[in-house]
């Protein structure tokens, strides 16, 4: 468990730039949420663990995430959301050639409990540069931004 809320941050970079699934998945209690920049979500610690030792193996291979600063909102005494952008390097393709960098923007909902604070859901969401939202059509999504033609 976390002695502070903004601590996360720091424990999410850290495990993620060791490869370390199981310090990552530490940060999250046995039954939290997370939901990942596509949409998939899983429901307990042990899929968020699965899920990253995957991602570690195959997607991530040697990658390193910098947390920028968190935001830090206190609901009560006793819970909190933290934000923090991310910028991303080192991610492989499928066919396990170099993809490009990517930035995105953390949101990890917190519980204060008696050992300290416990990640209880989490989302990570790309950030589109220059994109307002997405659409969707026959042949598949795209970021658009409405306000340029």
């Amino acid at each position: 468990m976390l002695d502070r809320p903004e601590a996360v941050v720091s424990g999410w970079e850290d495990a993620w730039n060791r490869a370390d699934a199981d310090a990552l998945a530490a940060l999250f209690a046995e039954d939290a949420d997370f939901v990942n920049v596509v949409g998939l979500w899983w429901h307990k610690r042990s899929d968020i663990r699965r899920a990253h030792t995957y991602g570690f193996e195959r997607i991530f291979p040697g990658s390193r995430i910098t947390m920028e600063t968190p935001r830090v909102r206190l609901l009560g005494s006793a819970a909190a959301v933290v934000h923090s952008r991310w910028h991303l390097v080192g991610q492989v393709s499928p066919e396990g050639e170099p993809a490009g960098q990517r930035d995105g923007v953390f949101t990890f909902v917190l519980e204060k409990r008696p050992a300290g604070w416990i990640t209880v859901a989490a989302q990570n969401t790309d950030i589109a540069a220059g994109a307002e939202t997405h659409l969707n059509s026959a042949s598949g999504q795209r970021s658009v931004h409405y306000r340029r033609k």
